[in-house]
């Protein structure tokens, strides 16, 4: 028996920004696509033209750039399946949902939208425990099931507005198997009448979804918990248009979850914790409020790929970094849970952290060099590396190498009002007068040369570390900040360091 093709979709909505839950599910088809040596395609579902926004499919292509994901054919690429936009396939559609009503599984429906709303209010009065267009309301509404033939005919001879519904079957319970979630059996009753072709002349998520899923031969289909509810409509339609021995298989991801773990993280909580929850940031053509992204926040797109991948999945082991290369290999979507994932806004810093400590102290000065011009300084790329290598531990962005090492490129010209009262003693000038004079004799002015000397001087001195490294410190940075003082010196150079501390004796009272 031949093995089946391993064929997966991202299928994102042009409606705006993309939330980093779809770049989960983009992810999580990559992986598995690649992890069976499968193809991944890109399909933009444009169906609902009333919520297109301006920009967002170039925002998904870049998105998705940017975070190394790659297509072998779609939208952007091509391939043999196209068009990979529904609004360009729009003629495909309608044959299937025409197969639908000829084969007694759709009907036509002519009700207006104050029909519609009389309905509910009705079945809302009588306290039902759904308000929907299902098989008990069907036969009380406009429609080709109840309506006589010549009605039907003439109401859709003169350009009458309607839609096509699915007909969903009386008291049968659908069951869908699900990689993730097991067996999920659900009864009809509790399933509309939903709409498949809309007045408009576009098909709905629901029709476009399956016919483009089953002509571009998907074999699995991986998305987001929220759409299991729909399922077992698509498993009907896949009955209904003959293609159940050839339907995908299913696998829905849990939710990503608010911080603290209760209900779906949205912008909202990005925007009120201080996160991002865009991969890149978005500018509202409408609005032109700015939402934030990870791109701009100083975050690596490999450090995003791995917070991604631990909403919702585990390796089994306690390896927590991996390139998308050992990611492919390690990932199976028998090891993606059903819980919803909690976000962390501490443990993606961290994430970030890991890898801005790995790069070497050169490719950090390369990324560092571009803030130094921004504030006008420019330095030999040999020293900025040197102080990258000192600090990157302190950091975990790029913004925050600015943050810790300012003081290597510019003389503190304040100091730091409570460290000066806690620390600036009356014998303190006395003291670092003579430690610039016992620092002036160093020939090789390296840390451990100077922190020789230091201690020398100390013992000498009868004096305690708290009492000269504070403001020895203080005078070189203008603050108590800052990595290993005697490295600080280094790298400043000798007539740097007895500057400062000259400038502190000058300057701090």
């Amino acid at each position: 028996m031949e093995t089946k093709k391993i064929r997966v979709r991202f299928a994102p909505s042009p409606t705006g920004p993309l939330h980093i839950g779809g770049v989960r599910t983009a992810l999580y088809n990559y992986l598995f696509a690649k992890k069976n040596n499968g193809d991944f395609i890109l399909r933009i579902e444009d169906t609902d033209q009333a919520r297109y926004v301006q920009g967002a499919e170039k925002y998904i292509i870049e998105s998705l750039n940017w975070c190394g994901i790659k297509f072998n054919e779609g939208f952007n690429v091509g391939g043999d399946y196209g068009p990979y936009k529904q609004s360009e396939r729009k003629q495909i559609y309608m044959q299937y949902a025409e197969q639908l009503i000829n084969n007694g599984f759709a009907y036509y429906a002519f009700d207006t939208a104050e029909e519609l709303e009389q309905m509910r209010n009705r079945l809302k009065a009588e306290n039902s425990s759904t308000q929907q267009y299902d098989t008990i309301t069907r036969g009380s509404m406009k429609n080709s099931l109840s309506l006589h033939r010549e009605e039907i005919k003439k109401r859709l001879d003169s350009g009458e507005p309607y839609v096509i519904r699915i007909k969903i079957p009386d008291n049968e319970e659908i069951m869908v198997n699900d990689i993730i979630r097991g067996e999920v059996i659900v009864h009809s009753s509790k399933i509309d009448d939903k709409i498949l072709f809309k007045s408009d002349g576009m098909p709905t998520y629901h029709l476009a979804n399956v016919v483009d899923d089953h002509l571009m031969k998907i074999s699995h289909v991986i998305r987001g918990e929220e759409w299991l509810p729909s399922t077992p409509l698509h498993v009907l339609l896949y009955r209904y248009l003959g293609w159940q021995d050839e339907m995908p298989e299913f696998a829905h991801m849990p939710l990503i979850l608010k911080p603290d773990g209760k209900g779906k993280l949205s912008k909202r909580d990005g925007d009120r914790l201080g996160f991002p929850v865009f991969p890149l940031q978005w500018t509202n053509p409408e609005t032109n409020e700015i939402s934030s992204g990870y791109r701009e926040s100083g975050y690596f797109p490999e450090a995003f790929i791995n917070i991604l991948v631990f909403l919702g999945w585990n390796p089994g082991t306690t390896q927590e970094i991996f390139s998308m290369e050992e990611l492919i290999k390690a990932f199976s979507l028998e090891r993606v849970g059903k819980a919803g994932s909690r976000f962390d806004p501490e443990k993606a810093k961290w994430y970030n952290h890991q890898y801005l400590v790995a790069k070497k102290d050169e490719e950090l000065a390369n990324l560092l060099i571009p803030i130094l011009e921004e504030k006008g300084i420019f330095s030999e790329k040999d020293y900025i590396a040197k102080i990258c290598g000192l600090i990157k531990e302190r950091a975990n962005f790029v913004q925050d190498l600015w943050e810790q090492s300012y003081f290597f490129f510019k003389a503190p010209s304040t100091y730091d009002a409570k460290v000066v009262k806690k620390k600036w003693k009356e014998g303190t000038p006395q003291i670092l007068m003579e430690l610039k004079e016992k620092l002036a004799e160093i020939d090789i002015f390296n840390a451990s040369n100077i922190e020789e000397n230091v201690k020398v001087f100390l013992e000498k001195k009868e004096l305690g570390m708290g009492q000269v490294m504070n403001v020895f410190r203080l005078t070189l940075v203008g603050s108590n900040k800052g990595p290993g003082l005697f490295n600080i010196a280094e790298l400043l150079g000798k007539e740097e360091t007895l500057n400062r501390i000259q400038a502190g004796l000058d300057n701090i009272n």
